[in-house]
């Protein structure tokens, strides 16, 4: 009897120590990060337009301005569309498009100009919107009236789930 009792805790032990060495050689699953980079950049700072952390993009904040001019368009709704459009431009460059966007914060100069915004903001996407945050702000850079700035996800992680359930 004590010796089957001795080989059961000898092999326990053995199992025991297996198991917790291979928890500990096991790789450490570091997620990828990648800097997004457009071509076109109209603000001489040390950012980058996106950072994407594995399936997660960090999007910097971004003002609607006019390539060929290196200003914010005189119309409001030329602003936004510029502003959208760049977003547009950083998430493609990530795989993504304006519905992987999980989370959207828009500063502005005034808050009047929200009715505005909306009916083109909605326009750019397809499926539900993204949690939105719409703050006022003293002033942007090179005068623009909305600076917008967002997380966004890819949606691979998602696959089979319908109406928030599994």
């Amino acid at each position: 009897m004590n010796r089957r009792i001795g080989i059961v805790i000898t092999a326990l032990m053995i199992a025991g120590i297996l198991t917790v060495h291979g928890a500990f050689s096991q790789s450490s699953g570091q997620l990828e990060r990648k800097a997004i980079k457009l071509p076109t950049k109209f603000v001489n700072a040390p950012f980058s337009d996106g950072i994407l952390f594995g399936d997660e993009l960090y999007l910097a904040g971004r003002i609607g301005i006019d390539a060929k001019t290196g200003k914010v368009p005189e119309k409001i709704e030329d602003e936004i569309k510029l502003l959208l459009d760049g977003e547009k431009d950083v998430l493609a460059q990530a795989g993504m498009t304006m519905d992987d966007l999980a989370y959207v914060q828009v500063f502005c100069t005034d808050l009047s100009l929200f009715e505005k915004f909306n009916p083109i903001y909605k326009t750019y996407f397809t499926k539900d919107y993204p949690a939105r945050a719409f703050i006022g702000a003293g002033s942007l850079l090179a005068g623009g009236h909305f600076e917008l700035q967002a997380i966004a996800g890819k949606h691979q992680y998602l696959v089979g789930v319908k109406d928030g359930k599994p």
